[in-house]
């Protein structure tokens, strides 16, 4: 990542330039189904996806948050709109991937796009209010959907189908699936943020009206940016559909938009690595916490506020620190 296409929150650890901590992160994620197999049990996959999962998610938040600075309280309904369309879908008999996912990333796309419209001509406190707003309007709209289970939340009978071929239900397999997702919507975010658009987007949020007098539509490139986002957070439900096997309104709720906000603050807000990290983080520390106390909250509230305190620039800002305040690669 060139130093040209970091906010300023990154430019405290611009090391990573050298791609050395995406590239840990991927070695590291590569091996867990070596591990798994090593030690014999399938618990460290079933775990693992679920990171990669909420990392697709944070990457799609991160992406609109740290680079653009449209602070969102309402993006799991991205998430959600991408596990319904999948469930569904299975409901009425249609289960091949091929047909799940480009409706489950076209649906959650056509809500951010519709709903950009109104939320992108509000700024600051206003956004994060509508954008909440919208999130619970898709998550009552869910808990009425009684033929898909209402509040109960639908069951879907097996993953999706590979052109007829049940290869997703394979956990090795489906593991490296997400595996390549969480790649590719990297990459892509990556190239995004480089890009002339990811310039005039991180310029827009830096001063709006500088890049408007440079003749930029600052709301056009901001509406593109919040739709790609919300296209990432269906691929992200998609997948949790699968991996779940079960949609719920649940998945829509302001509480699952909050905890991707923390996640992506937690690995480090404007640095694509931090919103991987960050989510990696959230899911195991809940795990371990949640084995030790069922009042784990109590334990992970206060170490995210020290984080968010001390710690600029989350935890990879704090990794850069203790490796000497930030090394340029």
């Amino acid at each position: 990542m060139t130093e040209q296409a970091m906010t300023p929150a990154a430019k405290a650890f611009d090391w990573q330039s050298v791609a050395l901590v995406p590239i840990a992160i991927f070695v590291a994620l590569g091996a867990v189904p070596l591990v798994a197999f090593l030690t014999g049990g399938n618990y460290l996959l079933s775990l693992f996806t679920q990171v990669m999962i909420f990392a697709i998610a944070a990457l799609a938040l991160d992406l609109i948050v740290g680079y653009g600075g449209l602070v969102s309280f309402g993006h799991a309904a991205f998430v959600g709109l991408g596990a319904y369309a999948v469930g569904i879908l299975a409901s009425h008999g249609i289960v091949d991937a091929f047909v799940a996912l480009p409706a489950a990333i076209l649906l959650a796309a056509a809500f951010a796009y519709v709903t950009g419209f109104v939320c992108l001509r509000t700024r600051g406190v206003h956004f994060i209010m509508i954008t909440l707003a919208f999130g619970q309007m898709a998550f009552f709209t869910a808990s009425s959907l009684a033929p898909y289970g209402g509040d109960d939340g639908l069951t879907i009978h097996g993953r999706s189908l590979v052109v007829g071929y049940a290869l997703l239900r394979d956990e090795r397999v489906f593991y490296y699936v997400v595996f390549a997702s969480l790649l590719g919507a990297y990459l892509l975010c990556r190239a995004i943020v480089a890009s002339r658009f990811g310039r005039v987007f991180r310029g827009a949020r830096g001063n709006p009206t500088r890049t408007m007098t440079m003749g930029y539509d600052v709301h056009r490139f901001q509406h593109v940016g919040y739709t790609i986002s919300g296209a990432i957070g269906g691929l992200a439900g998609f997948l949790l559909a699968n991996a779940t096997q079960f949609v719920s309104p649940a998945y829509m709720s302001w509480q699952r938009s909050g905890e991707l906000i923390i996640m992506v603050l937690f690995g480090g807000l404007g640095t694509l690595s931090g919103a991987i990290v960050g989510a990696g983080a959230y899911v195991l520390l809940e795990q371990w916490l949640a084995g030790l106390t069922e009042h784990w909250k109590v334990i992970f509230g206060p170490l995210l506020v020290l984080v968010v305190l001390f710690a600029r620039g989350g935890l990879l800002g704090l990794v850069a620190a203790m490796l000497g305040g930030g090394r340029r690669g």
